[in-house]
């Protein structure tokens, strides 16, 4: 069972701590926000401990706006978007993995909010992510 990781408030995830959490799927990780950092996504990353839900989350940002969340767990780390209704058709237009699409018409709101949650296991989800990152942007 998967068990969310950096419960602490100390220390602060850096790569050191990262990279000791993650395992061998660091690497998977790193790939990622060398994707998302640059261009064309241009993401910006900040980990922040929140109090709430006792955990280290990183929220990645374009511009002003929240794009996706990021967490980390005992068997892999978790990219979580959040779409309103308005937009949930443009998910089902994607190209990306029948299974994502499935697991998010199949997901609960949170509020007026659908959460589209994939825990990424390996580098072959990556450009899933991607393209849920410029979806996700180009939505007024």
């Amino acid at each position: 069972m998967e068990t969310q990781l950096l419960r602490e408030e100390n220390p602060f995830p850096d790569d050191g701590v990262l990279k000791l959490n993650l395992g061998n799927i660091y690497d998977v990780y790193a790939e990622l926000v060398s994707k998302i950092t640059d261009e064309p996504h241009s993401l910006q990353m900040e980990w922040n401990y929140y109090k709430d839900g006792k955990a280290w989350l990183c929220k990645n940002t374009f511009r002003k706006k929240t794009v996706m969340w990021l967490s980390v767990w005992s068997d892999c780390f978790k990219v979580s978007f959040f779409f309103t209704e308005k937009s949930k058709s443009g998910i089902e237009e994607l190209k990306i993995a029948p299974t994502i699409k499935e697991s998010f018409l199949k997901s609960k709101n949170i509020g007026k909010l659908i959460p589209l949650v994939i825990s990424i296991k390996g580098m072959s989800q990556i450009d899933d992510v991607l393209k849920i990152i410029e979806f996700k942007k180009s939505i007024k």
